[in-house]
């Protein structure tokens, strides 16, 4: 039996996986050098520079700066991988994979628009301008007026409202109120805390799930006070670990996922 490769999961985690899997255990907590060839994975040995292994399945939990060509070899590789490595290559990019939920879910309006780099764009309404790839409430600012773009950017109008995330964990799912101290909302705030489930918001989120193939998964939308509902943006690789609840049921997916013949 080959090894099952852990990228981005933390100490805490990766022993307690290490513990309940019944086969070897390569752990990373960044980003591994690794090689694809033909139908086999390898990753670089963790004690021997040069030296590389095969491995049968991986399980991915992070978001890197420069792991786009990561995952995109992950999928060429076409190998187990949780959650699905094409599916993770979709969404990793910000405008690219907002393009792609906007053709899967139900609430995707209003429409987006689009500033390139060095273009000024002018709006008479509060709006949002998201640039860059990062994902943990970067690169994001909110403005009324003239906007200068100085890398491609995408434009969409701030809607006042409750933020949501659906996030799915296998078959379990929990609807979480996210909270900040000013306009940006997360899941990492204080206040940030479990409501009930939103019988439509988890439709949409178990179809975006489904279409990308992703066993865990969390999607932001935002609820206006006339309780319409808005996709924010799809998250690939979810925190799993804000909430005990959630860490436990990724832990027992992990391992069901890893023994699974």
């Amino acid at each position: 039996m080959n090894a099952i490769l852990l990228v981005g999961l933390d100490e805490p985690e990766t022993t307690e996986l290490r513990a309940r899997l019944n086969r070897p255990v390569i752990a990373y907590e960044n980003l591994p050098r690794i090689q694809v060839d033909g139908g086999t994975l390898l990753v670089e040995h963790p004690h021997r520079m040069n030296q590389f292994i095969s491995v049968d399945r991986v399980v991915f939990h992070a978001i890197f700066e420069d792991d786009h060509d990561f995952l995109t070899a992950l999928a060429l590789w076409d190998g187990p991988c949780l959650p699905a490595a094409c599916g993770m290559m979709d969404l990793r990019l910000r405008i690219p994979g907002l393009v792609h939920a906007l053709a899967v879910t139900r609430f995707g309006a209003p429409p987006r628009s689009y500033a390139d780099r060095g273009s000024t764009v002018d709006r008479p309404t509060p709006h949002v301008a998201k640039w860059g790839n990062w994902h943990c409430g970067e690169d994001k600012a909110r403005f009324t007026g003239p906007w200068r773009a100085e890398v491609p950017t995408l434009i969409e109008p701030f809607l006042e409202g409750d933020a949501v995330r659906i996030i799915l964990v296998g078959d379990r799912a929990w609807q979480v109120r996210m909270t900040g101290d000013d306009w940006l909302k997360s899941v990492h705030h204080r206040d940030a805390a479990f409501m009930p489930l939103d019988s439509e918001l988890l439709d949409d989120t178990r179809q975006l799930a489904a279409h990308f193939g992703l066993a865990t998964i969390g999607v932001d939308y935002i609820v206006t006070p006339e309780n319409t509902r808005h996709l924010l943006e799809v998250n690939h690789v979810p925190n799993v670990t804000v909430f005990p609840e959630v860490r436990a049921a990724y832990l027992d997916l992990v391992a069901a996922w890893a023994d699974d013949r």
